[in-house]
This record gives C-alpha cells, structure tokens and sequence, in this order.
C-alpha cells in the first residue's frame, strides 16, 4: 500500500497537479471508511489507522489529507462524514474543519432491485443543512453518473449503469430537476459567502417547536453579539430551518414573519430578504427519451442491403456461433473436490466450468420411478450464479448472494456428464475481509435421491475449466472475430442458450448519446468494436414498492421514493461515441439464456420533453439578486417577479407548447390539467415566449397574461413543452 501510495502523490507532484504548484489538488484522502469496519480488526485496525497517517503524512504532499468516517483519525488528519445527512457531524478536533466527503444524492441499482430516486427537495434540505450548522465543505457523491463497462460493477449484482440519480446522468445529460434546483441552491449559498467566511460560529435562535435559524454576521456590526441589537446594518446572513415532517410554520425573525414548508431551509443572505427555500424547486422538469436510430446498412450474406425507413432494428444481419458447454481447451486440470471460484479463475472471466461424470444403476432409474422422484444436485450455499448442464443441457439455475441451491435432475442410465457452471456478477467491495467472500459453491455438495444414499460431489473427480471458448479466442474484437465458426441466422431458426451473435450497424447521426436496447435479450455481455459495454441481466423487478407520488418530507433512504416497479432494472447500455466509426460497427453479443437478438435497436438519448410549474409565491430568479454590499451587507434587485425558465439540451429547440395554463393547473409534468381558474391566453403567451428556441422564460404575473383569472388566488404556470433537434426543426420550415 505504501509503495502504491508513494507513487500517486509523486507523480501528482511531477506533473505540479497541488494547489501549491498551481494546480487544481487541494486535498487527498488515505483509505474510505475503515472506521465503519475497523472494529472486526481488533486493535490490529486501530494501529493500521495509526500507521495510514503517518504514512501519508510522511510523503510530504503539502495538502491536507482527510479520512472518511475515521472517528479515531489521529491530529494530523481531518476526519470527515460520508452519508445521506451530515449536518450534526463534528470532527474529532476543534483546530479541523467539518467536512462532507460523500453526500449521497442517490444510490446504487442491484440487478432486478427497483431504481433508487432521491428527490431534489430533500438534497437541497440535507445540503442548506449542512452549511447551516456550521458545515465548510461538501462535496457530491455522485454529481456524474457513470457506467461500469466491462466487468468493473461490484456489488456483488450491481447493475452496468452507475447513473446513481445524479444530477448530471451517466450520458452526460442534465437530470432536471435536481440539477437545476442545487445551480440555485448553490448560488444561494454563494450570496452568504461574505458572512459564512467572517463569523467562526453561527448563532443559534429557537423560533419554534421545530424551527430554529443559524445567523452568521460580522462581530463587529452587532453589540454585544446580541442579535436583538441587529440594526440592519453589516454582513449577516441566516438560514431559517423547519424540521418538522408534516406541516408548514410561520416564524418570527427580526420583526418579519416568514412561512416555512415542512422540511425545508430559507436562505436569508441579508437577513431580510428570502431569496431560496429548500422545498420550492423553480427548475424545470426534463423527461428523458429515446428515438430509435437506423442503421443505414446491413449485411445479409456478405452483400449490404439498404433498410426501408421506419425500420428500427438490426433486422436479418445477424450471425450467431455455439458456445461449447463444460471443458473445451488444454489448459483444463482435474482434481478431486470442489476449489473455490476466485482462486481458479483470478477473475479473468466470470465463467468456471465444473465438470464430472455420474453414474447411473439400473436400480437407481427404477427407485426413482416407483418413487415417482428425480435425483436433485443440491448445494448448501452458492454465489451469484449456478447453472447446472446434464448430457450437455440446461437443467435449471440459481442466483443469489449465498444461497441454498436444490436442482432437480434428469439422469439416464449409464455414465452422464453434469457440468457445474458458477458465475461471477461483480466481486464483493465493501465490508470487513471481504477479500475472503470468495465465489462459487460453499458447503455441502451433493447428488441427492439415489437408491444406495447420497453421492457426496466433494470427493469426485473435477475437470475444471476458467472461462468462455469466445472470449478466449476473442472473437467480440474486429481482429479476431473470424476465428469463430459463425453461421448466418434467421428469424425462424430456434434459438439456443449460451450462444454468440454479432452484426454490424452505422454510427447514428449528429451528437446525441447513443445507447444499445437490450431489453429482448436474457443475461450475458455485451461488445462493440472490441469495446465492452458490460454485463446486461433483463430480471424484472418487484411490482410492488414505488410509491405513486414521492413525499421528499422526512430521512431519506434508499427504499423511499424507488422508481420503476415491474420492469428489467436496466435495458439501455451505454455505447460512447468515441468507441464508434462511421459505418460497420461490429456489434457481439454472448447470450446465456436465449434472448433474441432481432429484437435489439439502437437508441439516442436526450431530453425530449421539458415541465415548469411555478408560482406567485415563488422568489424571483437567484441570478438577478445583487452580490451583499461591504457597508450595508444588503442585497438588492430590480424586480421581485418570479419566472419560468426552461431550456432544451445544446443542439435542440422548443417546437411545441403541449399544455400551458396560468391559474390553478393540476397534475404533475405529462399530466397537467387545466382548472377552472385559467388564463385563455396562457398558450399563446408561452408559445410567442419560446417556440423555436433553445431557451426562453416567462413571468409569473398577472400583467404577462393581460389580467387575473381569479382574484383573491395563488396562480401558477404550469407548461410542458416538446425539444427536438435544430436541424430537424430547420427542415420543418
């Protein structure tokens, strides 16, 4: 560890990569939460911690180094807090700072789990916080979303996608509103920059059962540090916290009556003028779609045909080859007993063959049928696959993290070949001694149901087997694909488990994220231009779970607020563009149990419908509010109207206003309602505001839509608008 250690912060060094160098580095962090296992180390984890820090304090880096959750973490570290809320943390030091290395704005997708959704309102809440009670960093985990390509998802049964519900998606779009509504937060925060950094500790009032305000101010401007004596004048800033789950407050603060939403944060930069609240999210709403790309070319027996228009698939192009079942090189051995995965495979492939022969009485086939019985393969305790082949067919399979399997087989009389196929989705990455949670088959394993007792399987003879013929010849790259016997496939030919099928397809055009529907496939992986996009896994998940509408109110946690109840976790799969040329993109799919590959599409991915609802009782846009001045330390603005923004994606346009009313709409963004209390003209005001445009706004007033449509009422705009691309907008013309 040391010497890998030594080596990042010297070539961090080389390349002048500190701040002290000029470069963007101003903290490193040794280990990640140790302090959340440690104890299972005894005081063995207790010196480690000891001997990490002055490890890497002795490599002269020249910026402070952090531990994540290390509440031991000696003098010369800075402890920090890693989790969904840290606002009561303190370090372990009064001379550290109070850090947020990890503020989870999501969480990860298990294979066949619903996808976790943390909504914007709650982030904001947990971040306002944060810097609320006395916070000095934080820091997003994750604020991009990513994509575990190749078979780099751990877990174990994390899926492909590392999207995580961050702001920023793993194809590089803006997840709004949750983006758009911590840009405000943030630029909220920024206007309290002045009295953050000059008070060393907030003052604390007590506005209500569970309401209280954090006022931060120059010392100087305010007598006696007594609050009552503000007058006006000077730097101070306040956050106006309701921490009450359920219900709304109106709180008194320095002569005005402010409302707070249930579990919500207002920031007062001035200590007047309410310029963000935590629970009012202003930023737009975007859908994410998906348009079906066509390939502009296929290649059926070795001649390219032109597709018709409309065509979204890759048609009659595919090809396909056998994957053998159980042993097929040299490089196989045979030992008594079973060897755990991991120490055979090294994790080359998720892929270990077992391989043995049974045989079969004459008594047996008869006991087994006056017992109207099966003999039945039965393992105490498995991880994360196990497929078992008899004759060199598939019996059945089992997945789960260490779980009993019991599979029924059919045997003939006479010697059979049972193949036993464990698989690897991920490597454990977290948890004390998780280099010991191994993979494979633990326990007991026994051939259960013959005549004469069970056959115990740990004392046969194995041939044991790492990997797939394919990927051992390679045969998903450009150069080695023609080492497999590939044979042209129709859509009435059967098709078979553990099979290998390629095709080719053009780059879509333009810039737009290009993705890869596997959804009418079974599990396996999947390659393009020798790139690996991943493992993809169609299990559906729970129908139960999500709930219809998501409450932000309250403690977050992973199961709270899920999405997409009844559908495979994940079909779409991430292809960068860079991994494509312009035409004859080899496509390899290997498919485990027998998916069909015809139905398989390319997608763009964007963002195709936009939503805004806001309000009179919405603050005006953080951007117009004035820097606080030195002297007064007041902000200003112009105008206190609030507005509607919306904004398509970089190359795309508004072409159509689909719902607009001013009044009292009802629904959410793809089903708004109008209401009685509606403006006529409100279609025709957002229409002239922002058809044909990438971006536009509206405000939210009476005047803007020449009247009110019911006095004495809160009105709100609510407006969906469809994005399409520019040139596709262009051609309209």
């Amino acid at each position: 560890m040391e010497r890998f250690v030594r080596m990042i912060v010297d070539l961090m060094r080389e390349e002048k990569l500190f701040s002290w160098q000029g470069g963007p580095i101003i903290m490193l962090q040794v280990e990640n939460e140790y302090g959340n296992i440690e104890s299972s180390y005894g005081q063995r984890g207790k010196n480690y911690v000891k001997w990490a820090a002055r490890m890497a304090m002795e490599l002269g880096a020249r910026v402070p180094w952090v531990m994540c959750q290390q509440a031991d973490a000696p003098e010369t570290i800075i402890n920090t807090c890693n989790g969904y809320y840290c606002d009561g943390f303190k370090p372990n030091s009064h001379d550290k700072p109070t850090l947020w290395t990890e503020d989870w704005d999501g969480w990860y997708a298990s294979w066949g789990g619903r996808l976790p959704h943390r909504p914007a309102e709650d982030l904001a809440f947990a971040v306002a916080r944060f810097f609320e009670r006395g916070g000095s960093f934080q820091n997003y985990y994750m604020y991009f979303g990513g994509t575990n390509f190749g078979r780099t998802s751990g877990g174990p049964f994390y899926v492909t996608s590392y999207d995580y519900d961050a702001p920023i998606d793993e194809y590089g779009l803006l997840s709004q509103p949750k983006w758009g509504h911590l840009k405000d937060l943030h630029a909220a925060i920024k206007l309290c920059e002045a009295a953050l950094v000059a008070s060393d500790a907030a003052q604390y009032l007590k506005l209500g059962p569970m309401q209280e305000a954090h006022v931060y101010y120059g010392n100087n401007h305010i007598e006696g540090h007594n609050l009552t004596r503000y007058t006006g004048q000077g730097i101070c800033s306040a956050f106006l916290a309701n921490i009450d789950e359920h219900r709304s407050a109106t709180v008194h603060f320095l002569g005005q009556a402010y409302i707070l939403p249930p579990w919500s944060v207002s920031i007062l930069p001035d200590c007047r003028n309410v310029v963000f609240n935590t629970a009012k999210i202003a930023a737009q709403t975007s859908i994410k779609s998906t348009a079906n790309e066509l390939p502009l070319s296929f290649t059926v027996s070795g001649e390219k045909i032109k597709k018709p228009s409309g065509t979204s698939y890759f048609g009659n192009s595919w090809m396909w080859s056998q994957e053998p079942i159980g042993v097929w090189s040299p490089t196989n051995f045979t030992v008594e007993g079973i060897l755990e995965h991991l120490n055979v495979t090294k994790d080359l492939s998720d892929y270990l063959w077992h391989f043995t022969r049974i045989y079969v009485s004459e008594d047996d086939i008869t006991f087994w049928k006056e017992k109207d019985m099966r003999p039945t393969v039965s393992i105490d305790s498995i991880r994360d696959v196990l497929r078992v082949f008899v004759n060199g067919q598939l019996a059945g399979s089992t997945f789960g993290h260490w779980v009993k399997a019991m599979q029924p087989v059919d045997l003939l009389q006479g010697y059979n070949d049972l193949v036993l196929l464990s698989q690897t989705v991920g490597l454990q990455n977290y948890g004390a001694f998780f280099e010991r949670d191994g993979a494979g088959f633990r326990g007991k394993v026994k051939l259960t149901g013959f005549k004469d007792g069970d056959i115990d399987l740990a004392k046969s003879l194995w041939t044991y087997q790492v990997g797939l013929m394919g990927e051992f010849l390679k045969i998903y790259t450009t150069e080695d694909n023609e080492k497999a016997e590939w044979t042209y496939l129709t859509q009435d030919d059967t098709l078979s488990t553990f099979s290998w099928y390629k095709t080719y397809f053009d780059s879509p055009d333009g810039t737009d994220p290009v993705a890869i529907d596997l959804g009418s496939m079974g599990k396996g992986q999947a390659w393009v231009n020798g790139h690996h996009i991943g493992r993809y896994w169609t299990l559906v998940t729970p129908k139960s779970g999500c709930q219809p509408i998501c409450d932000y109110r309250g403690p977050y946690n992973s199961k709270k607020c899920c999405t997409n109840c009844g559908k495979p976790t994940q079909t779409w799969y991430h292809v960068p563009r860079s991994w494509l040329q312009g035409s004859d993109n080899l496509l390899v799919i290997f498919e485990e149990t027998g998916g069909d590959p015809f139905d398989i599409s390319i997608k763009l991915h964007f963002s195709g419908i936009i939503c805004g609802q806001v309000s009179e009782s919405h603050y005006p846009p953080i951007q117009k509010w004035s820097l606080p001045d030195s002297v007064g330390g007041r902000i200003s603005i112009n105008d206190m109207t609030p507005e509607m923004h919306l904004q398509c994606e970089d190359g795309y346009v508004i072409s159509s206003i689909e719902f607009a009313s001013y009044g009292t709409p009802e629904g959410s963004c793809q089903n708004f309602r109008k209401s009685s209390c509606h403006a006529p003209n409100s279609l025709l005001v957002v229409t002239k505001a922002c058809q044909g445009k990438n971006s536009c706004f509206v405000r939210i007033s009476n005047a803007e839509f020449d009247g009110d449509p019911c006095r004495g009422t809160v009105k709100t705009l609510a407006v969906q608008a469809q994005c399409i691309s520019s040139s596709e907008h262009l051609s309209a013309l």
